[in-house]
């Protein structure tokens, strides 16, 4: 990561710590959790195509299956830019240990930043609507993925993956619910964590996993 992403994870923690307080006073649920969770640091990636890439690479598999592969890919392309994925066919790809349904990911991200269909260089210029429409029309790129992109690639603090099954479940938890919202209903939920729903997000995840591991009790 370099010097500016190091600053820029910085300031996002500091922003973060101000927003959770925020957080706390426009939802009671969210006050308990946030007593509950101690200071996160923002888990700032490296963004661009770079980062859509390996999003794409490291999911449904292992931590450490996904490091390896994403070795072998730095490896075999040298460069890991739009240029060097489409220079390569896909069978060369799938010899990186990527599937052949990743591959072709891999090219459809690329031909998009090509074509430019996506601006990965200049992303920041669309809102948060119009970057995850852009992102969502290249083919082997879902709402998650690209929701999740936007606020750990490029640090933006207002998107809410609302179809993370993990975030469904804890919020279940903290609304003392017996079903998990459905996506559009969690959406709209989270319309009143404005304009802070990435923090919001990412308290979540942390609550659900100290919960998962045993370091919280939920309250009967």
């Amino acid at each position: 990561m370099s010097e500016t992403d190091l600053q820029k994870a910085e300031a996002l923690t500091v922003h973060m710590a101000s927003a959770r307080e925020a957080l706390a006073v426009m939802d009671a649920r969210l006050a308990v959790i946030h007593s509950q969770t101690p200071p996160m640091a923002w888990r700032l990636r490296t963004g661009g195509f770079e980062g859509l890439f390996r999003m794409i690479v490291e999911q449904q598999v292992s931590v450490a299956a996904a490091a390896s592969i994403w070795r072998r890919v730095g490896e075999g392309l040298g460069e890991i830019s739009p240029e060097r994925v489409l220079a390569l066919d896909v069978e060369v790809l799938r010899s990186f240990g990527l599937s052949g349904q990743k591959a072709r990911y891999a090219h459809e991200i690329a031909r998009a930043h090509s074509d430019g269909r996506i601006d990965f260089d200049h992303l920041e210029r669309l809102d948060d609507a119009q970057a995850v429409a852009a992102l969502t029309a290249i083919k082997g790129v879902g709402r998650w993925t690209a929701e999740t992109f936007l606020m750990f690639c490029e640090g933006r603090m207002d998107v809410f993956p609302a179809g993370d099954v993990a975030l469904q479940e804890a919020w279940r938890w903290a609304d003392r619910q017996e079903a998990r919202l459905k996506e559009r209903d969690f959406y709209k939920v989270s319309e009143g964590w404005q304009p802070y729903r990435s923090v919001a997000a990412q308290m979540l995840w942390h609550w659900y996993g100290a919960v998962k591991r045993g370091e919280i009790t939920l309250e009967p």
